[in-house]
């Protein structure tokens, strides 16, 4: 098995823009949540679904990263 250098960068790349997204989502979500703790029911699927579709894109860098 033999390891590149774009396989990381691809790894890196594709997981760090995620990765901020999920902490930006998180984050806008507890602060709504704390404004409006009635609107959690709401709120909290709508983070999750979304956090999904972000590490979605995640897990799609591991297999270019694993494929390429």
């Amino acid at each position: 098995m033999e390891f590149s250098v774009s396989g990381g960068l691809i790894i890196a790349i594709g997981g760090l823009f995620p990765a901020l997204a999920i902490g930006l989502i998180g984050a806008k979500a507890m602060e709504a949540i704390g404004r409006n703790p009635e609107a959690s029911s709401k709120i909290l699927p709508a983070m999750l679904l979304s956090m999904a579709f972000a590490e979605a894109i995640a897990i799609y860098a591991l297999i270019l990263a694993f494929t390429g």
